[in-house]
Parts: structure tokens; C-alpha cells; sequence
């Protein structure tokens, strides 16, 4: 019950928020996140959370004080759920070192900016500055998006989280410069880096479970972690009820990681039917980064080392392989990038985000409603216990919204324009205001 201010209106103590000062966006076409699109709808919320979602002709009566915004299509706010705030300007795991923090942080809080103004009011980063960018965020300090970091990638020492360029020594100096665990090795240093992650208040722990396509020293197919070493950190993250992502790109780190409890998985290149399978059994969820495999076989002009590219031209055939399989068994998927590019000069760079949906699209097969389902509703599913109640268009769920110029169930790439996206809203706030008149 809210408590009358002193001109007379009812004052939310939940929100803050006025009463009877709603705003409405009503659209020719409401993507809710999940399930069927309803038609002439409307998104009402008056302070931080959705009161209504649904047909116009069942929505409250509108007031007087109301905001009304018509758009040809509503939808939740956006989700990546692979990124990484760095602050580098070339993709390689040497720069990731030797470029300053504090530099990058700067860096990395332009990105988050950058990322809010096209759509995405979420973002899950699995390794970088996110952690500490999303304290900012949250604070009022600086816009952005929620912002849910892992704070860093846990790896074996010599594995895909390692830099092998440069000493070990100074790898764990320049790791707990910034709090973070370095490389661990056996049960117990895997568990007393969990805790030092979990420390940070990070919503979400992330692990190495095979090699990468950065990393010069492993191959993407080869698992990294033992048995033991993965379900002691898997249990450690559930006793704080986090849940763990692993970065797996060969089938016998996929098998392993499922098998100890992991519930997502990030990249998934050599993922087949057997694999799918076991993930719909644990109910785990595919985070499959298009994005980046296609980017470092397409943007050699930008410097990326032979090594990366050889790596990712082996696999980017297999790669749309195992999506394909996936999206065919209906396994969970949940949009993810692995951006985290400062600069167009890198391979991967931030505002590219929306383009995982076309590629979702046309190399996964998805409908243009299943790859929005992905970076909406499915969003939140990557957090586990730590999930908000976000990702959908409906009532108490929180209002993170975005309003376009052209329904994107039609033309899917209409979400990678930036003329389109004409209204952002973030906890109910307006975030980001562009024209609605004028061509699409």
C-alpha cells in the first residue's frame, strides 16, 4: 500500500514512484520473451517493475498523467550473456595483460554505455572489469546495463585462462593485483580460487574446461580440469548458490563439465547428439558465441596472430555443426558474444552484440522468435539462483524494455540498427530516446 506525498498522490514505497504516472508503450506487435507474440499490445509500469503486458483491449485504462508511447514492436530489454569488458583494441590474451586496468576499466565503462544505447539492458561477463564496472553501474555512477561478472576466468595453470607469454609469476601478481584468483591446480586450490571469486560477490563462477582459440599453448579440443577438480569447484559455487559456467569448446570437456554440474556452456563447438542430449538431461543451458568463431576467420586485417585464426578456421564449419544439432534438439540457448573489443580494430568489439541474432538465424537455424526467446527470456536462465526476474514482458517482472521502429520478427537484423531501437527503458527509467518518426 503506498503512502499519499504532499500533493496528494499515492507514492509507491517500493519504487519511489508516483502512482497514476504510468508509462505505456503500445505496440502494433508485443514480443513478451517467450512464447507466442501478441498483437496490438502494451507494456504498462509505473516505476522499476511491468503492472501489465498484454492486449490493449484488456490493459487498465489509461490516465490522464500517463505516458503513452506508440511503436511498432515492443520486446524485453536484451541479454549477452558472453562478454567481457576488457578495454583492449586488439584481440589477443597478451594485450589483455599489458594493457593498464586502469585504462582499461575507463575503457570498458565507454563499452557499457555504448552496449545500453542498442538494446542490451543485461549483460552477463565472463572475465574482465565487468565486476567492478557493474558496481559503478549500479551505483548511478555511470549508465550501463546490469551487469553480472564472473570476475575472472578459473584455469588450470598452462590452460586457456593462462597468458603463456608471459611468467607465471607475473600472471598471478597482475591476477590478485585485482583480486582475482591466478591459475589453480588440484582440488584445493580450485576451491580456494571459487571462494576468492565468490569473495568479489560475483553472481556466477566460470571455469576453463578445455582449451581455447586465444591461448597459443592448447588446443581447443584437448579438457583441462580433473573430475575432482571440477565438481569440488561446481559444489563450492552451489553451497553460495552460484552456479557454474564453463568454457568448453572439444566434446570430452563438454561430457566433463556436465557431468560435475556445470549449467551452461559457453561455446560448444564439437557439441553433438550425445552431448545434447546429456545437456537436456542436466538441464543446462548452450551459450554458443557465433559471433566470435565467424569474426577471427573473417577480420584478418585487424592483426589477430596466425595461431588464433588457424585455430578458429578449423572449427568454424563444426562449430555451425553443433548448433545446428543443438537448436535440432531443442537444447536451451542463451545469446552470447564474446565480445570484448574496445575498438573497431579489434575482431570482436563491442556494438556488434546484435548481430549473434542474425547469425542464431541463418547459420543456427532459429526462427527470428527463437533467437529473441535467446536473448531475452533464456537470458537470466545463465545466472541460476542469482537470476533476476527479467527477460520478459510481464507483469512483476522488471521493467527493462525496448521499443523499435520495425518488428524484428520480420527482418531479424532490424535489432543490429540503431535507428531502430527508439526507446530503452532500464528499472523503468528512460535510458536511451531517439525519434520515433522517420524511415527505418
Amino acid at each position: 500500500m503506498g503512502r499519499a506525498n504532499r500533493h496528494g498522490r499515492n507514492l509507491n514505497e517500493n519504487t519511489g514512484f508516483l502512482s497514476g504516472m504510468a508509462t505505456r508503450v503500445e505496440a502494433d506487435v508485443l514480443i513478451p520473451g517467450t512464447g507466442e507474440p501478441t498483437r496490438n499490445g502494451c507494456v504498462i509500469f509505473d516505476g522499476a517493475t511491468i503492472s501489465y503486458a498484454g492486449p490493449i483491449e484488456s490493459a487498465p485504462p489509461a490516465s490522464p498523467s500517463d505516458t503513452t508511447v506508440n511503436v511498432p514492436a515492443v520486446l524485453p530489454g536484451l541479454w549477452d550473456t558472453h562478454t567481457h569488458f576488457t578495454g583492449i583494441r586488439n584481440f589477443t590474451m597478451e594485450e589483455m595483460v599489458y594493457t593498464s586496468p586502469w585504462v582499461g576499466i575507463l575503457r570498458a565503462a565507454r563499452d557499457a554505455e555504448k552496449v545500453l544505447r542498442l538494446g542490451f539492458t543485461s549483460i552477463r561477463e565472463l572475465g574482465g572489469y565487468g565486476i567492478y564496472v557493474g558496481r559503478a553501474v549500479k551505483d548511478g555512477s555511470i549508465p550501463g546495463p546490469h551487469i553480472y561478472g564472473s570476475g575472472t576466468a578459473l584455469s588450470t595453470t598452462g590452460g586457456h585462462g593462462d597468458a603463456h607469454a608471459f611468467s607465471l609469476e607475473y600472471v598471478h601478481q597482475e591476477q590478485s593485483r585485482l583480486g582475482f584468483p591466478g591459475p589453480c591446480d588440484g582440488v584445493a586450490e580450485c576451491l580456494a580460487a571459487v571462494r576468492k571469486v565468490l569473495r568479489l560477490g560475483a553472481p556466477v563462477v566460470k571455469v576453463c574446461a578445455s582449451g581455447g582459440v586465444l591461448s597459443d599453448m592448447d588446443s581447443p579440443v584437448d579438457r583441462q580440469f580433473s573430475d575432482e577438480e571440477l565438481r569440488a569447484m561446481v559444489e563450492e559455487a552451489a553451497r553460495a548458490e552460484r552456479i557454474v559456467a564453463a568454457h568448453c569448446h572439444g566434446k570430452v570437456g563438454i561430457m566433463a563439465a556436465l557431468k560435475a554440474g556445470v549449467k551452461t556452456i559457453e561455446h560448444g563447438s564439437y557439441l553433438d547428439d550425445e552431448a545434447a542430449d546429456l545437456m537436456l538431461e542436466k538441464g543446462a543451458l548452450l551459450v554458443p558465441t557465433r559471433t566470435i568463431v565467424t569474426q577471427l576467420v573473417a577480420r584478418k586485417d585487424t592483426g589477430i596472430p596466425e595461431f588464433m585464426i588457424e585455430k578458429a578456421r578449423k572449427m568454424v564449419d563444426q562449430h555451425r555443426t553443433a548448433l545446428r544439432i543443438a537448436v535440432r534438439k531443442n537444447v536451451p540457448i542463451a545469446m552470447g558474444t564474446d565480445i570484448g573489443g574496445s575498438s573497431e580494430a579489434a575482431a570482436v568489439y563491442w556494438g556488434q552484440n546484435a548481430k549473434e541474432l542474425v547469425l542464431l538465424v541463418e547459420d543456427g537455424g532459429m526462427t527470428p522468435l527463437q533467437a529473441i526467446e535467446s536473448a531475452t527470456a533464456n537470458g537470466p536462465r545463465t545466472l541460476g539462483p542469482q537470476a533476476p526476474r527479467s527477460g520478459q514482458l510481464r507483469a512483476g517482472f522488471v521493467a527493462d524494455i525496448l521499443a523499435l521502429r520495425e518488428d524484428p520478427l520480420k527482418r531479424i537484423a532490424a535489432l543490429t540498427e540503431s535507428d531502430n531501437i527508439v526507446r530503452v527503458w532500464k528499472d523503468g527509467q528512460l535510458a536511451v530516446e531517439r525519434p520515433l518518426a522517420g524511415p527505418p
